[in-house]
C-alpha cells in the first residue's frame, strides 16, 4: 500500500516520543536506594573479599616474572623455578575459585534485589488509579518494570564492587609499581593527565548517547506492544505495510541511537591504548637509558597495562552510575505518584453491608472544567436493581466507577448503608462487590481459574454452580478438558460471548451484596439472553445491583430505571412509568423497537 513520506513521517513521530527526565544526575536517587543493598551488605562483603584475593593473586605474577628474570635465570637456579611454577599453578587455582566465588554470589544477590525492586514496584503499580494506566503506553510502563530493573540491579549486585574493585586495584598495581621501580611508577602516572581531560570532554556526550538509547528502546516497546494488542484491527484494516513501516523507523531510530552510544563507548579503548603503548615505549627507553635489569623494565610494562585498564573501566563505570541514577530516577517517579485512590488513615473495614446506596448532589470531571456530572442525587434501596441508560457518553459507567471507587469524586457524598464510601478502606468496599465491567479480560490459565478469579477459596463445586446459573456451563462442558481447558491471555481462543458468561460467572461467584453489570450482556445472543436472565432473576433477588445495558429488553424489569443526560438523571422510574410519561425513555424504547 503506497503512503505519503510525510505522513509515513508523522505517523512514526507520533510513537517516537522520548521521555524527558525530571533533571540530571540526581545523587538522592542513589541514596535512597540503599535500603536494597544494606540487607546484602554482608554478601557483598564477602564479594569484595572473593575479588581482592583475585586481584593480588593476579598482580603477584609480573612480580615473579622479575625474580625469575634477574635473580633465578642467572644463577640457572633450576629448583626455585619449580618452587616459583609451583607457586603459579596456586596462584591460578586461587584465581579461578576466587573468581567463581564471587560470581555466584554477586549473582545471588542481583536477582534478589531484581525480585524486591520489581515486587515493590509492582504492588505500587497495583494501587495507581485508572487514569495513571489511561495516560501512558503500557509498553513504557512494561520497561521501567523489566529493563531498567534489570540495569539498576545489576549496578547494585556487580557495578558497586566493580567500582571498589577498580580502586583497589589501582592501589595494589600502584604498591607493585613502586616496590618494583619508583622514577618509572611515576614517569607512567603522567599520561593520567590527558586521559581526564579526554574523559571529561566526552563523558557529557556519552551520558546523553546512553539515555537517548534507553527512551528509543522504550518508544520501540511501547509501540511493539500497543500493535500485538491490535493485531485484530490492524489485519482488518489492512495496515500491516503502513504498521511495518512505522516499526523500521521507529527501530531505525533505536539502532541509530545505540550505535552513536556504542561509537562514544569504543572511543575510550583506542585513547587507553595510545596512552598506555606510549607510557610502555617511554619505560624501555628510559629502562634501557638507565642501564636497568631486564626484570623490572618487563615487570613494569606488564604493570604499566594493568595499570590502564582499571582506569579505562572506571571510565566506563561513571557512565553506568549516570545512567543508573536516571533509571532510579524513572522508577522512583512510578513509587512516587500517590495513590490517588487510597484509604484514608482513619478508613475502617466496611461491616456486611445491606446494599442501599445513595448519591448525595455528586459532582464529577475527568479533566478539570469538563464536568462529566453535577449535581447528581439518587437512592438505590436495598436489594432494588436499578438500570442507568442514556445516550453514549453521558456518564452511566462513570457513575458505577465512582461507586467502585475507581475514581474519586469532585465533591458531594456516596454511602452504602449511610456509610460513607471514603469512611471505609477500599478492600473492604470492593471485596462486597461483584463488578463486571464493558472489558472483559480473560487471564492465561484454566476456566476454572479463571472462573475462581472471583473468589479464591471457593471450591471447584461452588465455581460450576456459578457457571450454571448464567448457562456458561453449556459451553464449558463441550470444550476438550471441561473447566480445565487451557485458554489464552484475553480469551483469544473463545468467542465474545463465551468470554462476558465466563466472566459473568467470575463476578457471580463472589458472592455480592452489591452488583454492577456494565452491558454484562452485550455480546451474548438472544436466545442465550432470555437464559441468562432466569439466572439474573434468581441472583438479583436480595442484593442492590446496578446494570447499565443499551438493550432495552435486558433491563425493563428492574426496579427503577435511571435515564442518565446532560450530566444528571433526566428521568427515572419503572419501564411502564417511564413508557407512560413518553420522554427520554420512550423514544429510546420506540426507536429500538423500530430496529
Amino acid at each position: 500500500m503506497f503512503m505519503p513520506e510525510e505522513t509515513l513521517k508523522k505517523q512514526r513521530n507520533k510513537y517516537d516520543v522520548d521521555e524527558s527526565l525530571e533533571s540530571e544526575f540526581n545523587l538522592a536517587h542513589l541514596k535512597r536506594s540503599g535500603r536494597y543493598i544494606k540487607k546484602y551488605s554482608k554478601q557483598l562483603i564477602a564479594a569484595l573479599c572473593y575479588s581482592v584475593i583475585s586481584i593480588v593473586a593476579g598482580l603477584v605474577y609480573p612480580y615473579i616474572i622479575k625474580i625469575i628474570l634477574d635473580n633465578l635465570v642467572p644463577q640457572k637456579d633450576v629448583a626455585g623455578m619449580l618452587i616459583i611454577g609451583g607457586i603459579c599453578i596456586i596462584l591460578f587455582i586461587m584465581i579461578m575459585l576466587a573468581d567463581r566465588a564471587r560470581g555466584i554470589i554477586s549473582a545471588k544477590v542481583g536477582q534478589k534485589i531484581v525480585s524486591e525492586i520489581r515486587s515493590d514496584l509492582f504492588a505500587h503499580l497495583q494501587t495507581l488509579p485508572f487514569d495513571y494506566y489511561d495516560s501512558r503506553p503500557h509498553g513504557k510502563i512494561l520497561v521501567r518494570v523489566v529493563n531498567y530493573v534489570n540495569a539498576v540491579a545489576d549496578f547494585f549486585a556487580n557495578g558497586l564492587i566493580n567500582i571498589v574493585l577498580e580502586l583497589l586495584s589501582l592501589v595494589f598495581i600502584l604498591f607493585f609499581m613502586f616496590a618494583t621501580d619508583v622514577r618509572l611508577t611515576l614517569l607512567v602516572l603522567t599520561g593520567i593527565v590527558p586521559f581526564a581531560i579526554y574523559v571529561q570532554i566526552i563523558r557529557r556526550s556519552q551520558g546523553k548517547a546512553s539515555r537517548a538509547f534507553s527512551n528509543k528502546t522504550a518508544n520501540m516497546n511501547a509501540y511493539f506492544q500497543e500493535s500485538i494488542d491490535g493485531m485484530r484491527v490492524t489485519q482488518s484494516f489492512v495496515r500491516e505495510e503502513i504498521n511495518q513501516a512505522t516499526a523500521q523507523g521507529i527501530a531505525s531510530a533505536c539502532r541509530s541511537a545505540y550505535m552513536r552510544m556504542v561509537a562514544l563507548m569504543y572511543t575510550m579503548l583506542p585513547s587507553v591504548l595510545i596512552i598506555s603503548a606510549l607510557a610502555t615505549s617511554a619505560i624501555y627507553l628510559v629502562g634501557v637509558g638507565h642501564a636497568m635489569t631486564a626484570g623490572v623494565i618487563i615487570s613494569m610494562g606488564v604493570y604499566c597495562g594493568r595499570f590502564w585498564q582499571p582506569i579505562q573501566s572506571l571510565g566506563a563505570l561513571s557512565n553506568q552510575i549516570v545512567n543508573t541514577a536516571s533509571y532510579l530516577e524513572r522508577i522512583f517517579e512510578v513509587m512516587d505518584t500517590p495513590a490517588a485512590i487510597s484509604d484514608k488513615p482513619d478508613a475502617r473495614p466496611l461491616p456486611p453491608v445491606k446494599g442501599e446506596v445513595c448519591f448525595k448532589d455528586v459532582c464529577f470531571a475527568y479533566e478539570k472544567d469538563v464536568p462529566i456530572l453535577e449535581h447528581l442525587s439518587f437512592t438505590a434501596k436495598a436489594g432494588d436493581s436499578i438500570a442507568l441508560v442514556g445516550p453514549t457518553g453521558a456518564g452511566k459507567t462513570t457513575i458505577v466507577n465512582l461507586l467502585a471507587r475507581f475514581y474519586d469524586i469532585g465533591s458531594g457524598a456516596i454511602t452504602i448503608d449511610g456509610i460513607g464510601l471514603y469512611d471505609v478502606t477500599l478492600a473492604s468496599l470492593r471485596s462486597q462487590m461483584g463488578i463486571m465491567l464493558q472489558d472483559t479480560f480473560i487471564f492465561s490459565g484454566t476456566i476454572m481459574e479463571n472462573i475462581k478469579y472471583g473468589r479464591l477459596d471457593a471450591s471447584d463445586e461452588e465455581a460450576v454452580a456459578a457457571a450454571r446459573v448464567v448457562h456458561a456451563d453449556d459451553f464449558i462442558k463441550l470444550m476438550p478438558n471441561g473447566y480445565n481447558t487451557y485458554v489464552t491471555e484475553r480469551g483469544s481462543s473463545l468467542s465474545a460471548g463465551q468470554r462476558q458468561l465466563i466472566s459473568f460467572a467470575r463476578t457471580l461467584l463472589a458472592d455480592p451484596r452489591v452488583l454492577i453489570l456494565d452491558e454484562a450482556t452485550s455480546a451474548i445472543d438472544t436466545k442465550t439472553e432470555l437464559l441468562v436472565q432466569q439466572g439474573l432473576q434468581r441472583l438479583l433477588k436480595g442484593r442492590t445491583s446496578f446494570i447499565i445495558a443499551h438493550r432495552l429488553s435486558t433491563i425493563k424489569h428492574c426496579d427503577r430505571i435511571l435515564y442518565v443526560s446532560e450530566r444528571n438523571i433526566a428521568e427515572a422510574g419503572n419501564h411502564e412509568q417511564l413508557l407512560a410519561a413518553r420522554g427520554l425513555y420512550y423514544e429510546l424504547y420506540q426507536s429500538q423497537l423500530a430496529d
